[in-house]
């Protein structure tokens, strides 16, 4: 091989790495700017991402009064809400972009497989947010918040003195770890909300197929169970939920792999290209 082959050859190289360096500065940039236009908004998200523990301590009589434990908590929370805020206000222009390094390297079919995918993962992450802010909070609030002993519950005439003189236990919440247990929540929620779109895709490009997840049915119960209590407070009800979440994803899985693979069957039998496996396994006589 001559020099002017190998320079040649790393020529389509040094492209795709200056390619995928414009893209990276591309999405950097928008993070950038979306972390800075949503950092002035992160008293009033706060205050909406606090509404599960407000509305389950309003039913309580309790103020909803959370603590900055250190000087400079209230800045870290906002700065966390910024990024956390920022990624997902820059998601369109980083997929965009992702988009625009790998289309070319695709076939066409190829794209219009793919692109799908790409629009259905954003989507079933909000869904999953969605579900865990407006189901799963509010029950996991109301469960760590039945472990208070107010002092106003617990003192009667009725009672002995011994009883009367219970401590009284009140929530008293760091600003800080409000926030990160509850990200925790949407984040693992919307995490595993991209189960069908992952399954999907891998059925799509032949890597799994319906019969196989479905042979495995049993194996996959017990992941999802273990997947539930890593990606979840050690409480039992959170738990239960994101199990009875994903395992119907899992079944809704295997529903539209099979309907992929039956439209590929279709395809290739109107093409005059499908073997049968029966067929093609019977010995030569």
């Amino acid at each position: 091989m001559s020099a002017n082959d190998i320079d040649d050859s790393t020529a389509p190289l040094v492209e795709h790495l200056a390619e995928l360096r414009t893209r990276i500065l591309w999405s950097l940039a928008a993070l950038v700017v979306a972390i800075f236009a949503v950092y002035p908004l992160a008293n009033p998200i706060f205050n909406f991402l606090s509404q599960p523990l407000c509305n389950e301590l309003a039913q309580r009589g309790q103020a909803c009064t959370l603590q900055l434990i250190k000087p400079q908590e209230g800045f870290f929370v906002s700065m966390n809400i910024a990024i956390f805020g920022g990624l997902i206000a820059a998601f369109p222009v980083i997929a965009y972009q992702l988009w625009r390094f790998v289309a070319p390297g695709l076939y066409k079919s190829e794209r219009n497989a793919f692109l799908p995918f790409l629009i259905a993962s954003p989507v079933m992450f909000l869904v999953g947010a969605a579900f865990a802010f407006y189901f799963v909070l509010p029950v996991a609030y109301n469960f760590f918040l039945s472990f208070q002993q107010l002092p106003g519950e617990t003192a009667s005439p009725e009672k002995d003195a011994l009883t009367q003189h219970l401590a009284g236990i009140v929530f008293q919440g760091s600003m800080q770890e409000y926030l990160g247990l509850t990200m925790k929540f949407i984040l693992a929620f919307g995490l595993c909300f991209q189960m069908p779109v992952l399954l999907t895709l891998m059925g799509k490009a032949g890597m799994v197929s319906a019969a196989g997840l479905a042979s495995v049915r049993k194996y996959a119960l017990v992941a999802i169970l273990v997947l539930a209590a890593v990606a979840t407070p050690p409480d039992v009800i959170s738990q239960i939920m994101l199990f009875t979440a994903i395992y119907p994803l899992y079944e809704i899985s295997i529903f539209l792999i099979r309907r992929i693979e039956k439209a590929r069957e279709a395809r290739l039998r109107a093409e005059g290209l499908w073997v049968d496996e029966d067929e093609d396994e019977t010995p030569a006589s």
